[in-house]
């Protein structure tokens, strides 16, 4: 009988601290940002995305019954402080699936720990190489790099663009754009005339540019996440380089025009997921109200708008509720469910993940966009 009745008082106090729909667990999110450091523009609006979508998954009344809890912690976008900070969420806190980490050196330092415990993990990371080869127990948001790549080509050869000058970092998503570049430029009948490298924390590339500008190629492709690109921006325009300049996903958000200034940045193109342009997109795009409603929350809970980056872990977040609805919260229901996520409409475009490819998405993620007077504009 006294079972009994601590059974039913544990009951009404569940029912009191979190409503009827969290009387049958919790499950627990672990979540990895690069909040601070170089990368802060990439992880803060992720670590902010996934607070507030944890909040009004909650405030609905969970997933199934279950609340979910948010485990997080900032990797400052260093890849050794990432890994000890997986193994504490995997061991400490005992979370079910991770979120993150935010860039892609942290992402392959992570991946053998994600692998070894069979905890699954969806990187924000951008490189191919996070995903391919195939990794049981890993996945990512962004679209491919090679994606990206061909989205640029694609465009510079409706424009008779047919000599390059390669500009890229030489951290993990450098390396990987730049592979990606040097193949598929080759296969498309570009011509390479310059291959140049910067590092990430390097603040001054006019001898590259300098050596650009006298090869006078028809366009210049910068790979980098900022602050690199954004100096290099600024440089070509000090330096009167006309040629024309694209660069990559890595940097598709404000955050770029800010840190290289509305008048350098006139005219870069770039391949940016649909947020940035989601108010001129036909009412019939499927992303279209979610990407509203995205960047209406996001404005209303932190006072700025969203961004490509935090919409990495918007993406990420779905697909784990998408999985705990329909197949379960252990990490490996969660690993299977995100496996066979299918028709999945999230910020990044839509997924459909299989066996074969942990990413999912296609070119439909990408649209081309020129700055235009500081914003994002379509480029024609």
């Amino acid at each position: 009988m006294k079972r009994c009745i601590a059974g039913a008082v544990l009951g009404m106090m569940a029912i009191f601290l979190y409503g009827t729909a969290f009387a049958a667990g919790t499950i627990k999110i672990g979540g990895l940002f690069a909040v601070t450091g170089p990368a802060s523009f990439l992880g803060d609006p992720g670590k902010k995305t996934f607070d507030m979508l944890v909040k009004r998954i909650n405030d609905s009344g969970g997933i199934d019954g279950m609340r979910l809890e948010a485990v997080s912690y900032d990797t400052g976008g260093d890849a050794t402080k990432a890994v000890q900070l997986a193994t504490k969420l995997i061991k400490d806190d005992k979370v079910s699936v991770i979120l993150g980490p935010t860039t892609t050196g942290e992402s392959m330092a992570v991946i053998p720990v994600a692998e070894r415990e069979k905890v699954p993990m969806i990187s924000c990371g951008a490189s191919i190489k996070i995903i391919d080869p195939v990794k049981r127990w890993v996945f990512k948001t962004p679209a491919n790099d090679h994606v990206a790549v061909e989205k640029i080509l694609n465009y510079m050869a409706a424009k008779s663009q047919k000599t390059i000058a390669l500009l890229t970092v030489t951290d993990g998503f450098g390396a990987s754009g730049r592979e990606q570049l040097k193949a598929m430029a080759t296969q498309k009948g570009f011509r390479i005339v310059a291959d140049e490298l910067y590092g990430p924390k390097d603040t001054d590339m006019t001898a590259q540019l300098t050596k650009i500008r006298g090869i006078k190629p028809d366009a210049i492709i910068c790979w980098g996440t900022n602050p690199g690109p954004a100096v290099i921006t600024r440089n070509i325009r000090q330096l009167g380089i006309k040629i024309p300049l694209y660069m990559s996903h890595g940097v598709a958000s404000k955050k770029y025009i800010q840190l290289a200034g509305a008048d350098a940045a006139e005219g870069v193109i770039l391949p940016a997921g649909k947020l940035a342009i989601y108010e001129v997109l036909p009412k019939s795009d499927p992303q279209a109200s979610l990407l509203r409603e995205y960047d209406l929350g996001y404005r209303k809970a932190f006072h700025d708008e969203a961004s490509t980056f935090g919409g990495y872990a918007y993406d990420a977040f779905m697909l784990i509720a998408n999985a705990i609805k329909r197949y379960g919260h252990t990490p490996e229901q969660i690993r299977s469910g995100i496996e066979h996520a299918s028709k999945v409409v999230s910020v990044s475009g839509i997924f459909n993940m299989s066996p074969r490819d942990h990413n999912g998405l296609d070119h439909s993620a990408f649209e081309m966009v020129r700055i235009t007077k500081g914003d994002w504009a379509i480029a024609r």
